[in-house]
């Protein structure tokens, strides 16, 4: 059986994207079976995994409508999404439409990851509905703690409605700067009331890792040596180890 991980942070630009895309291709490289769901109308997953946001017959918002079956290793998204919400309103089970479409299709990966929009909003919430636990990727400063306690509010009232299995499988520091006082601290404090939920790995600010998505690439295949895809092969290592260890 396949491990579901959202990949959720309402708060936008934390590298919640570029976690997923080169997470998948990390654990793929290990020679897992990876999934990636681009849950997220912007499409940025997709197109940052080289692959045209248009042109497909099917697409998340299918899958969200029961209008196809989803057994691809990326899934793709594009702007369909956004009616997919309004769209949902009104049938059954709204919250489970992804939980309920996953539910054969996973059984043919190791690993399914899900990007999710940056908001908490009915799509997030398919995406918790859905996923065994969720990493939450952020940013070491003081306005990404303010989002950080909005999200794992969503996290228990979804867990105590909807979800009951549903936890947070770690906390990832992105965009790290060494250099910066206050990225310390953050991270200090983290580390402090969250313990062995804040990965050991940590991505830093890194141009290469940056300039990938533009090229459609993983940074892996963007520059293998560089210290931001060097990195995401090491998250992927820590994740398969805490997996192995549970």
């Amino acid at each position: 059986m396949s491990k579901i991980l959202a990949v959720a942070n309402q708060k936008g630009g934390v590298g919640k994207t570029t976690t997923g895309i080169n997470l998948a291709a990390s654990l793929a490289r290990s020679g897992r079976g990876v999934l990636l769901i681009d849950l997220d109308p912007q499409g940025n997953a997709t197109v940052g995994s080289g692959v045209s946001k248009d042109g497909h017959q099917y697409s998340v918002y299918d899958v969200l409508l029961g209008d196809c079956k989803c057994g691809y290793d990326l899934i793709p998204a594009n702007a369909d999404l956004s009616g997919a919400q309004v769209e949902l309103i009104d049938q059954i089970g709204r919250e489970s439409r992804l939980r309920k479409a996953l539910k054969k299709a996973s059984r043919r990966y190791d690993y399914v990851l899900i990007d999710c929009p940056p908001s908490l909003n009915l799509l997030t919430v398919n995406a918790l509905v859905a996923a065994d636990s969720v990493m939450i990727p952020m940013q070491c400063e003081y306005f990404a703690l303010e989002g950080l306690t909005a999200l794992v509010s969503t996290i228990r009232k979804v867990r105590e409605a909807l979800n009951p299995n549903l936890r947070i499988e770690g906390l990832l520091r992105t965009m790290f700067d060494r250099r910066n006082s206050l990225s310390s601290e953050v991270s200090e404090q983290l580390q402090e009331h969250f313990g062995d939920k804040v990965y050991d790995t940590i991505i830093p600010r890194n141009v290469r890792l940056a300039e990938a998505p533009s090229y459609g690439k993983p940074a892996m295949f963007y520059e293998m040596n560089s210290k931001g895809a060097q990195a995401y092969l090491a998250l992927a290592s820590e994740v398969i180890r805490r997996e192995d260890a549970a």
